[in-house]
């Protein structure tokens, strides 16, 4: 089960999943509370949980109402990327950045690392980065000051390479295992933090056009299965919660 980073319910993983499945991402607190109630929480447990998440900048008050920062409004953003990737038809040519800054300080090189996984390229190399160009998304801003990007084609087979940019055999053995235990969890907590894992697995899908995918990638299925989920819990918060 670690293997499947299956992380423990807490106060504090309601609040933010909660918070980031709706939108706009703010409830009253009346609202978290009930959640929290859902998963056998005492409210006492959820109050103290909201006003540590303020204090940690993750959430802001007013009014009795409680919301993201920008900082998890950014992370919501790329969950909702997950569900429903910005996809293009592919041409076959592949989007290549380049690091051309010089003299980065460490902070300008972390935050380089973080935008290019947001953008799911590949490190070929120190300094080259390269993805097939089949997605549609902005480039943040330590990509657009640190690179400089080109479009090229590769002239080895395009599988081989995806292949050994991402290593998706274990992409595809993990999101099997996730596949499983969601299918199996029978309690509201238990379908709550496996599907917490796959989505946090879909964050880490390459998103590669369907032509460098091995055959049954499971990518669809998973997130299918994630989508059933949350209509579920959608459900259940319109039922005991928001009424």
């Amino acid at each position: 089960m670690d293997s499947l980073e299956i992380r423990p319910l807490t106060a504090r993983s309601v609040v933010l999943s909660t918070l980031l499945g709706v939108h706009p991402p703010r409830l009253p607190a009346r609202y978290l509370v009930r959640v929290g109630e859902l998963f056998g929480i005492a409210e006492g447990t959820i109050r103290v949980a909201l006003s540590r998440m303020v204090t940690a900048g993750d959430l802001v008050q007013s009014g009795g109402t409680y919301a993201l920062t920008e900082r998890l409004l950014e992370r919501q953003a790329r969950q909702d990327e997950a569900r429903l990737p910005p996809t293009r038809p592919w041409d076959g040519t592949w989007e290549i950045a380049v690091i051309t800054a010089e003299r980065r300080p460490a902070a300008d090189r972390a935050a380089l690392r973080q935008a290019m996984s947001t953008l799911r390229l590949a490190e070929l190399r120190e300094g080259t980065w390269l993805r097939p160009a089949n997605l549609t998304r902005p480039r943040p801003g330590p990509v657009v000051r640190q690179c400089t990007f080109l479009v090229g084609r590769p002239e080895e087979d395009p599988a081989t390479l995806a292949a050994a940019l991402w290593d998706l055999d274990a992409w595809t053995a993990k999101a099997g295992a996730l596949r499983t235990a969601l299918a199996g969890a029978t309690t509201i907590a238990a379908r709550f933090t496996h599907a917490a894992a796959v989505l946090r697995h879909l964050l880490n899908d390459p998103l590669l056009p369907p032509a460098l995918l091995p055959a049954g990638w499971p990518g669809p299925e998973l997130r299918a299965q994630y989508e059933a989920f949350e209509t579920d819990f959608e459900q259940l918060l319109t039922t005991h919660v928001l009424t």
